[in-house]
């Protein structure tokens, strides 16, 4: 029997763990919530991202329960600090939505109806930074990021600094928006979503040791499947993308909008191969192991497994 730090679940075992959990999502809902090309169903959630929330919850509820024991030792009350999820994965995966969903579905749960998804995207260098480090190639990749700004963000959080501030990132200009920045005040669960935040981390000068944005984490999730079908939703997302938002003058792939079909695969393979599967390859599947659940999607972009990590 092979050694593992994971409880392997078929689709069929883990949808018994609902049990119960009243499904709070309309079709409406998963529409507005579903990325480009992902046809999630309302089977889907009761059987993934049900069973999900459910463990989610308990795991914040023995959280709370952890630092109430804390502020008992010490004989003072402890600031109320958001539990935090990061979600990582490959582009095209479907993070995205996957983490739209948990915070729809978390948010319906009582106990914490405050729930804040930030998308690592406001983290990312402005292209002008990009250019002058030659690192545009590079985008999406560790070195592309603002590391100490998204660890500064994580450690405020942790330390129940309210309201924090998130760099806005625009996906039609392809950068950060000058001055623009979203509110972060008191949520009870931050989902902290991105290719690389599994593996984001920097040197501390004064003891010369690693530390990690995983390290303030609460739970993480990595969202999976085969390169090659990654690769099959990133073309079919490039031809959805050339047929609607790269049609609107300010995009910043504007000059894409036209293209043939040929020419839009040859383009798509390119930065696909190019850059999105050589990040995925060294940076964002060696992070994979480091997660507490796994979420493995099929051709279908259906859940065909989920790994827990034992305890």
């Amino acid at each position: 029997m092979p050694l593992t730090p994971y409880i392997t679940f078929t689709r069929e075992e883990w949808k018994h763990y609902r049990d119960g959990t009243p499904l709070t999502l309309s079709e409406a809902d998963l529409q507005r919530l579903s990325g480009l090309n992902e046809n999630v169903s309302l089977i889907e959630v009761e059987e993934i991202y049900l069973p999900l929330s459910r463990l989610l919850n308990l795991y914040v509820a023995a959280t709370q329960g952890l630092h109430k024991a804390t502020a008992t030792f010490l004989g003072k009350p402890m600031p109320n600090v958001p539990y935090i999820i990061g979600l990582a994965g490959s582009v095209a995966v479907g993070k995205s939505t996957t983490a739209r969903i948990l915070q729809a579905l978390l948010s319906r749960w009582g106990d914490h109806t405050h729930v804040a998804l930030v998308p690592t995207d406001g983290f990312l260098y402005p292209n002008k930074t990009l250019e002058k480090m030659g690192l545009m190639a590079r985008k999406g990749f560790p070195e592309s990021y603002d590391i100490q700004a998204l660890l500064q963000f994580v450690s405020d959080v942790k330390a129940g600094q309210s309201p924090v501030f998130v760099p806005v990132y625009s996906h039609i200009i392809y950068d950060i928006v000058p001055g623009e920045f979203t509110k972060i005040e008191r949520p009870e669960i931050i989902i902290l979503e991105g290719l690389n935040v599994l593996q984001a981390g920097t040197l501390l000068p004064d003891t010369g040791s690693q530390l990690f944005v995983s390290d303030f984490f609460d739970f993480s999730i990595y969202v999976d499947a085969k390169s090659e079908v990654i690769e099959q939703w990133f073309l079919n997302r490039f031809f959805t993308l050339r047929d609607t938002a790269f049609q609107d003058p300010q995009s910043f792939f504007h000059q894409f909008a036209n293209l043939s079909d040929a020419e839009a695969r040859d383009l798509a393979l390119e930065y696909w191969r190019g850059i999105n599967e050589l990040n995925l390859r060294e940076n964002i599947l060696p992070t994979r192991e480091r997660a507490d659940l796994i979420i493995e999607k099929g051709p279908d972009h259906s859940v065909e497994k989920v790994r827990l990590r034992k305890l």
